[in-house]
């Protein structure tokens, strides 16, 4: 407890030093504070879940609806150390990115701000009540609303700003519905909440939206897309990689309360979680703003995430505790390991626009030549991401996929067990397809354009380098991580028997066997290579050319055309809208090709929503004429209006 509460402090001191005025901002206070609280937090988490030991807090000081009451066990811990550990390397990050505070105190807010969102996220993850729980909500979503909007004056980031703000406050009045429903009595303290029967099911329902919607779940996520990319790109990494998983462990917190699980409930989490995997890698493959590409690739993400957690209540809910165990497994262990390999795609994004001022892919080109560290380590964050052994996200996708085997062996729910693997077919399939694009386009080939590119820092490399090596390792140690994530699995299934963790143990053991002979095959060739290539001339030359020896970078493959054929498959469903100006004549001077995906939710739902409420609150303009003496004019109607309704009452 001692090293939580000093993690907080830390944060509370970093963000009111980085608010004073003066000098004071020239001191790094703020990323050195956000290091350090991080840095207490990481150790707080990863005790607990090391050592099993739970703590609790409740002080003397009173609030509104309960009192100040915080504590710490498997399922907040594994969140709290995941959130420090992407904290402390994005503060890091962080300060390489933003350059030099240059008197305007830009950087010095920017922190301030930074400091205060990792203190609400390891708030809302401590809470032990209710209300407390959404002050922490809240300070959470203003926080990281002024982060977003970091780099207001450029064109489209207010709006950006504005829909994540919106949002997430649409999300916040369903979880105040649950709260509602929970307490009994107005007494908020966890400890206390429940519901059951059909009011269980209402619970699950708004828990479902009001989480989902911060969580990033398809159709709630339209503010992901517009968010991440406006945001610095190290408060993208921490928004992308730790901050939408809060809306995960609230979910799965709200699920703690609720007792036995309906087996609904995981059919909705196991529909939601294709709906999300699919929606988001087909609209990921049609993007051509890399920020952007990454932010749909966190809703794929979330939706594998869903398929685990889907299947363990399934397997709760149908008393099958291999199919609870491992779906649980999987899920938790995703979280871990999408926050660790996002947050190094979108650490390895900043570093490209850093160095080149752009987030288009098809103005990049050729940047492994001149940031050999950063297109390395967003080889290995796109490899993981894409499954591939021996990288950590093969060992939770893994999981998952045994949890649906397990479905379709036992006899247990076996339609559900054929959908999350046709869905996770399918979205492997897509993101592998995705990033040898992403990849391909901005990293090999040649430039595009005229930019002049260079590495990045080393407080950019590092933290990037770190985020690498944690991938190769979790691949590794595959049988350590699920017996890490196991105490918090357990959590979610209260009453209900559990798999033994040695089953659990041998079969991980076996991946984590064969990723260690996968990676020293690779360091075996690459050895042996350099063995025969000593004491010889290696020399590059073109590749056959078909007799023309001059290529330029207008013949490689753009990012539209490379993923055409896939987008094509889907149109019906993306949307996209093609432009194409085709070659005509034996000389012909030019040609072009340009495509355009908009978000099918905001296009089709979201957007003509806003509309009509845009309109109709044109229609109430006549009520404000900006005359002081109407509006008082307006406050004694109502007061005389209330009045008459009383002495009616």
């Amino acid at each position: 407890m001692t090293a939580m509460m000093l993690s907080l402090l830390f944060f509370g001191a970093g963000a009111l030093a980085a608010a004073l005025p003066g000098r004071f901002r020239r001191f790094p206070a703020g990323p050195l504070a956000a290091v350090l609280g991080s840095a207490a937090g990481l150790f707080s988490g990863l005790a607990c879940l090391l050592s099993g030991d739970a703590w609790d807090f409740t002080a003397a000081w009173r609030l509104p609806l309960g009192y100040v009451h915080v504590g710490e066990d498997a399922l907040s811990a594994l969140f709290v150390a995941l959130i420090s550990l992407v904290g402390l390397l994005a503060a890091v990050y962080g300060h390489g990115y933003l350059g030099r505070d240059k008197g305007d105190g830009k950087k010095a807010t920017s922190f301030c701000w930074f400091n205060i969102l990792m203190a609400s996220m390891l708030l809302v993850c401590l809470a032990r009540d209710g209300f407390l729980f959404l002050v922490a909500w809240e300070i959470m979503a203003l926080s990281s609303f002024f982060l977003v909007v970091f780099d207001h004056e450029k064109p489209g980031v207010l709006r950006a700003g504005w829909i994540y703000l919106v949002a997430t406050h649409l999300g916040t009045a369903l979880l105040l519905v649950m709260f509602l429903l929970l307490g009994r009595g107005g007494d908020l303290d966890f400890s206390r909440l429940g519901a059951s029967g059909a009011t269980a099911s209402v619970v699950f329902l708004a828990a479902l939206v009001g989480f989902g919607t911060k969580a990033g779940f398809a159709p709630f996520h339209v503010w992901l897309p517009e968010a991440h990319p406006a945001a610095p790109s190290h408060v993208s990494a921490l928004m992308s990689g730790v901050m939408i998983k809060t809306g995960i462990y609230g979910l799965l917190r709200a699920l703690s309360f609720l007792g036995a699980p309906e087996p609904w409930w995981g059919w909705v989490l196991v529909g939601i979680g294709v709906a999300s995997g699919v929606y988001g890698v087909l609209f990921a493959l049609a993007q051509h703003d890399l920020k952007r590409l990454l932010a749909y690739h966190s809703v794929e993400n979330i939706g594998i995430i869903a398929l685990g957690l889907g299947l363990g209540v399934l397997g709760s809910a149908t008393g099958h505790p291999v199919v609870a165990a491992l779906g649980f497994c999987g899920g938790l262990l995703h979280v871990v390991n999408h926050g660790i390999f996002k947050s190094l795609l979108f650490m390895g994004a900043g570093s490209a626009l850093h160095a080149t001022g752009t987030r288009e892919m098809d103005r990049m080109g050729g940047l492994m030549k001149h940031m050999p560290v950063t297109g390395a380590a967003f080889l290995v964050g796109a490899a993981a991401i894409c499954a591939l052994p021996p990288l950590n996200g093969f060992v939770s996708e893994f999981l998952v996929y045994a949890a649906a085997f397990t479905c379709l062996s036992a006899r247990a729910s076996v339609w559900s067990g054929l959908a999350v693997i046709a869905g996770l077919a399918l979205i492997g399939g897509l993101a592998a397809a995705c990033f040898t694009k992403a990849f391909g386009v901005v990293f090999l080939g040649e430039p595009r354009t005229k930019l002049t590119a260079c590495e990045s820092p080393r407080s950019m490399t590092w933290p990037m380098a770190a985020l690498a090596l944690l991938c190769l390792a979790i691949g590794l140690s595959a049988p350590f991580m699920a017996g890490l994530v196991m105490p918090a699995a357990k959590l979610l299934a209260p009453g209900a028997a559990f798999a033994s963790p040695v089953a659990i143990a041998e079969m991980t053991a076996g991946v984590s066997l064969a990723a260690a002979l996968l990676a020293g095959l690779v360091l075996l060739f690459a050895l042996l290579r350099k063995r025969l290539l000593r004491g010889r001339t290696v020399r590059s030359s073109l590749t056959w050319d078909c007799g023309y020896a001059a290529p330029s970078a207008r013949m490689q493959y753009t990012a539209s055309s490379y993923a055409m054929p896939v987008v094509g498959m889907f149109r019906l469903l993306l949307g996209t809208r093609v432009h194409a100006d085709p070659p005509e004549g034996l000389f012909p001077k030019g040609a072009s090709l340009e495509s355009h995906t908009e978000d099918l939710m905001m296009r089709r739902i979201y957007g003509p929503v806003a509309g009509v409420l845009s309109g109709l609150a044109d229609r109430f303009r006549l009520l404000q004429q900006g005359r002081t003496h109407l509006y008082i004019l307006y406050i004694v109607l109502a007061i005389l209006f209330l009045f008459l309704w009383n002495l009616a009452g």
